[in-house]
């Protein structure tokens, strides 16, 4: 008894510190499993066995080999051909929404995302559309085409080795394909032909700059021949605490210097290009004894050059920028980016930037050198948002992609060896063939995913081994006493859907999948449709931009708010219990085999 309460009070604890974000994820599942292990309900040598366990290896796997994938040009080259698409939102939303679900399929959702992020937003800005209208209905394609393989989704692994450790046969690759197929279709038809009618339009996010309007905070002023700044450097300037004034170009006689570097020594007659507010522009001209210059140039010239360019990009979830401000990274001085503004839902924050602490799914416009920009923003967990550089790839490399990630998926669905062992072999084969390097690889990999899975297996184990799942599974028959069995089956989907909108989908699969099983028991039904109902629920979030990271990372870029998701998510939410119930049933019947 005392240990149910423990574990409830743990999980109580962890599912309130999910929904409040204060720290992340990954840190609250640590916790979680310190509090099981140091109050003994799980032994202190088992604690971390769960960084073991085949799931978390298998989704650390599919990872790399869908790095492997973008690498060589295979899914480039299918996105590339969006620019045949016609003009109309209808078919481009039709087209972009299949394509991501497509593709989620076989890889990583969040990865799918990614890659068609900036091409549906180059392509709504092309043609004068919102891509408001784009992004929520490619964010929920991303999720429904999970459903349809074992690798599509974490919780679909997570379900197939749970049923592994219940003695028996572990879902293979396409046992998802029947049920997760009719469901995505359903999903895909309802948002091709409705649900994107439901998305507001966010009419700031039509261009950069309309979003920003970054012209009306850039300014010119000249370095007179009495100014205290002569023989002082740029850093001297962007150290300043009492105004906020960052340097974006430098102009010398007739050399023009976009971001140029903070060692910069500054002469008399050099002319500065500036962002500030009114307030703190004021405040520098006075203080440094500088003059007002004509604009020369262009705004784009002006703050851009070949070496150094002006990019957006959305803060990932797992972003080390998350929680922090510019004056804690110092980012001019780490990786000599200027930070030009910040968007949050849509808006333009207007307050200092040294003073914003970053939050998922922020826009961020950022200057820097063209060269360190990818790298920079991969080690900042930030997506970039316009023109994204297709990597269109070699005929050989592509087809060796392929039938390396083809070989994986076969020797897994035909059961010759463990899904894990298929793709860590896929994703060795891919690194000995030079489709990716090994830093490739390791970055690919989502560690806080792969830290959350270690973290939660033993909690979910311990709720299961302390009895605490049969004390929900019982309350849960008690409701359902009287009830047909499809209406149980139909209460573990919703409530599974409903967790999943608050907390982390992996973390909603972990821990509603023992009680699941213990339903299933208690009916004396097979355990099979009930977990198949948790693997569904857990990948249909669509209700907050909490419940995944694709509705995150969305956001920013279309302007969203909190209350847009039900819009189109809860249409769909009903969608996919009306639909799913029935094929469940259908391909996975509630009776035990030979009774």
């Amino acid at each position: 008894m005392i240990e149910q309460i423990i574990v409830f009070g743990v999980l109580l604890l962890a599912l309130i510190l999910f929904i409040w974000g204060k720290w992340r994820y990954d840190v609250v599942a640590l916790l979680a499993l310190l509090a099981v292990a140091v109050t003994g309900i799980i032994p202190a040598d088992q604690a971390f066995a769960g960084f073991g366990h085949p799931a978390v290896i298998t989704v650390a796997a599919v990872l790399v080999v869908s790095r492997g994938l973008l690498n060589s040009g295979v899914v480039d080259e299918i996105a590339r051909r969006l620019s045949l698409v016609g003009d109309g939102p209808a078919v481009q939303v039709a087209t972009v929404t299949t394509l991501v679900t497509v593709f989620s399929g076989f890889m990583n959702n969040v990865g799918a995302l990614a890659l068609m992020m900036p091409v549906t937003i180059r392509m709504a800005r092309r043609n004068g559309h919102s891509p408001s209208l784009f992004l929520m209905p490619l964010a929920f394609g991303s999720l429904l085409g999970g459903l349809t393989t074992l690798i599509g989704t974490p919780p679909n692994i997570i379900i197939a080795t749970y049923r592994a450790d219940h003695g028996l046969e572990p879902f293979r690759m396409f046992d998802f394909t029947p049920v997760g197929l009719g469901v995505a279709l359903a999903g895909l038809l309802f948002i091709i032909f409705i649900g994107w009618r439901l998305v507001p339009v966010r009419e700031g996010q039509a261009s950069r700059q309309q979003m920003f309007e970054i012209g009306n905070y850039v300014t010119e002023v000249r370095v007179t021949e009495t100014s205290d700044l002569i023989g002082r450097s740029l850093r001297d300037i962007h150290s300043t605490r009492d105004m906020e004034v960052v340097v974006v170009g430098l102009v010398r006689g007739d050399q023009h210097i976009a971001a140029p570097s903070s060692f910069e020594i500054l002469e008399a007659g050099d002319i500065l290009i500036v962002e500030a507010s009114s307030r703190d522009l004021a405040l520098f001209i006075n203080s440094m004894d500088l003059q007002l210059a004509g604009t020369r140039k262009p705004l784009s010239e002006r703050l851009q050059s070949r070496a150094v360019s002006i990019v957006e990009a959305v803060v990932r979830p797992n972003s080390p920028l998350v929680g922090a401000t510019v004056r804690s990274l110092d980012l001019r001085w780490q990786f000599g980016m200027n930070l030009l503004a910040v968007s949050r839902q849509g808006e333009r924050l207007n307050e200092r930037l040294s003073q914003v602490r970053f939050q998922p799914g922020d826009v961020l416009l950022l200057q820097g050198p063209k060269g360190t920009m990818p790298e920079v923003l991969s080690s900042l967990e930030a997506l970039p948002l316009a023109k994204r550089g297709l990597s269109l790839g070699r005929p050989r490399r592509i087809v060796l992609s392929l039938g390396i990630f083809g070989a994986a998926l076969g020797t897994a669905a035909l059961g010759l060896v463990p899904v894990q062992v298929a793709f860590i072999a896929a994703a060795v084969a891919m690194l000995m063939t030079n489709l990716l390097t090994l830093s490739e690889a390791y970055e690919s990999i989502d560690w806080p995913v792969i830290v959350l899975l270690g973290g939660m297996i033993p909690v979910g184990q311990a709720l299961e081994l302390t009895g605490g799942a049969d004390l929900i599974a019982n309350a849960v028959l008690t409701v359902a006493q009287g009830m047909a069995p499809w209406a149980t089956l139909a209460i573990v989907l919703v409530g599974t859907m409903f967790l999943s909108d608050l907390v982390n989908n992996a973390a909603a699969a972990i821990l509603m999948a023992p009680i699941a099983i213990t339903i299933a028991e208690g009916l004396g039904a097979s355990p099979d449709p009930f977990l198949i109902s948790v693997a569904i629920g857990a990948s249909c979030a669509f209700l907050t931009p909490i419940g995944h990271q694709s509705n995150t990372l969305v956001m920013g870029p279309g302007g969203y708010h909190f209350g847009d998701y039900w819009r189109m998510g809860l249409f769909l939410e009903i969608i996919i219990v009306l639909v799913a119930i029935p094929l469940i049933l259908h391909f996975w019947p509630l009776a035990l085999a030979g009774s």
